[in-house]
């Protein structure tokens, strides 16, 4: 097997996130973007070490596993990867991933541990609560689309007015922005010229309340068309938007201006064009306020899942021995919810617990979780704004029990050597990249921590992506090898003196 080499072969499983692992008369190569039991043709772009990895040129025949997809933009979208199959063989391939890397990071771990399989979303279409669209176009000079990238692309654009991941809400919006705006320019990430930029939806699933942000630069030099003279007012599309036949009901209308260069939705300024600037959904009998950068689980049904399995994982939060006149047991933990986003997992931990400390290095997402601990009447919450690395040598309580929601590439090795040195004997760590997980769980594994049990959360059906949720504790010999130490440094002080 040689670079540039045209190859056929099988594809004989898909490892995390998309690398398919393709068997062929020379030998076995990585290409991505495709489904166990295909036989797919592609050709070699690299080889090193012994590792090749290809790009896919054609799928010669599919598995036989295989059904049409519901979904019309399927492989030309770069959004979704496993539309063709049945959810449950979705599934079975995303529980084998993280099983494999699950199996392989713990290898050497004497002790048993339980991996619990995965556990499904309630819904599988119509599930996510939040979607950015780009502006753009399918091909270099082609009408304006709307919608995701195509897969593999950087630049073209496809016009997901089918996307099936969202409600048919999202698809209204989408096709009529995208209708009303043909003829004016969008923003060219080559040139770094053009207005519109982005489409932004969020829609509660439970309140139905949406919020839609229209994103563009601020070159109003380029929001007329060049041919019709036309003028795109942002007050009439905010009046037309308000006009469509929803099942939800729109709560805020805003115009974002981004002039960064980046590839990213942020905000310079923004304007309310309509109501307000955020919206409620509410979680496992919670309210939570969210506004239009507010971290937030793109599936809230899947959410109440994953929550409720750290919940479970977390346990009992009471001191049994200490007991009220009542007869009841008396909350006596502090809770660490590190990396906590919006504090919906602090929150869920409040009612059971002393204290719960959320720590988070956003500061919108902080301001967001205290006053979603207000609006749910939790007085026991506290959310301090900063880098964990930083925030842990500034914090005087000590936790009991530490949660782990961190971002996609895990935790900093700085960071996480100041959470094990805590010593508490049980951690959950919720991890939306499984590979990330296995890294820290080294270290951790390291220093004297051994995972219990572990499961896959499908959050995100049809797509790569799948949540794992671990259960650490700290072994018994190394508390008591921690006690003697403390002990052998106590009587060489005393002895010093």
């Amino acid at each position: 097997m040689k670079k540039g080499q045209t190859l056929t072969g099988i594809v004989e499983r898909v490892d995390f996130p998309n690398k398919g692992i393709v068997a062929t008369e020379d030998g076995s190569c990585v290409v991505k973007n495709v489904l166990p039991g295909q036989r797919v043709t592609f050709v070699v772009q690299k080889k090193r070490n012994g590792r090749a990895e290809g790009r896919l040129l054609q799928v010669e025949e599919p598995a036989d596993l295989e059904i049409k997809s519901p979904c019309p933009h399927f492989g030309e979208c770069g959004g979704c990867l496993y539309l063709s199959l049945p959810y449950e063989e979705q599934l079975k391939i995303k529980e084998q991933q993280v099983k494999k890397l699950l199996d392989g990071a713990l290898a050497s771990q004497r002790e048993e541990w339980e991996f619990e399989g995965i556990k499904s979303s309630p819904v599988q279409t119509g599930y996510r609560n939040k979607m950015e669209f780009s502006f753009g176009d399918e091909f270099k000079g082609g009408p304006l689309a709307l919608g995701m990238h195509k897969r593999g692309s950087f630049y073209d654009i496809v016009t997901t007015h089918s996307c099936r991941i969202v409600d048919e809400d999202y698809r209204r919006i989408l096709s009529f922005t995208r209708d009303y705006f043909e003829g004016a320019g969008f923003y060219h990430r080559l040139t770094h010229m053009g207005w519109l930029r982005h489409l932004l939806v969020r829609k509660a699933t439970r309140t139905g309340e949406i919020l839609i942000a229209l994103v563009t630069t601020s070159q109003a030099d380029t929001r007329t068309d060049s041919e019709s003279g036309k003028d795109f007012s942002l007050d009439r599309w905010k009046d037309e938007l308000l006009k469509l036949e929803l099942e939800g009901k729109i709560t805020g209308v805003l115009h974002i201006v981004n002039d960064s260069v980046a590839d990213v939705v942020r905000s310079d300024y923004t304007e309310i064009l309509y109501g307000k600037d955020y919206f409620y959904e509410e979680l496992l009998g919670l309210k939570f306020k969210i506004s239009v950068f507010s971290f937030f689980q793109t599936n809230s049904l899947g959410a109440e899942v994953l929550y409720e399995t750290v919940r479970e994982y977390i346990g009992n939060l009471e001191d049994s021995e200490k007991v009220e006149d009542k007869g009841k047991a008396e909350p006596a933990k502090t809770v660490f919810d590190l990396f906590s986003g919006t504090g919906t997992i602090a929150q869920l931990m409040a009612p059971a617990a002393k204290k719960v400390i959320g720590v988070e290095i956003v500061e919108e997402a902080v301001k967001a979780a205290r006053k979603n601990a207000d609006l749910n009447g939790l007085t026991n919450c506290e959310f301090i704004a900063g880098d964990v690395l930083r925030v842990l040598d500034e914090v005087e309580e000590k936790p009991d029990l530490i949660v782990l929601d961190p971002p996609r590439d895990g935790v900093h090795p700085k960071a996480l050597r100041k959470i094990i040195d805590y010593g508490v004997e049980r951690m959950v760590y919720v991890s939306c990249k499984p590979t990330s997980l296995v890294r820290d769980l080294e270290m951790f594994s390291e220093r004297g921590y051994v995972v219990e049990k572990a499961v896959a959360v499908d959050m995100f059906p049809w797509t790569s992506g799948v949540e794992t949720c671990v259960l650490l504790s700290k072994l018994k010999s190394t508390q008591h090898i921690d006690v003697k130490i403390e002990l052998d440094e106590m009587d060489l002080t005393k002895a010093e003196s």
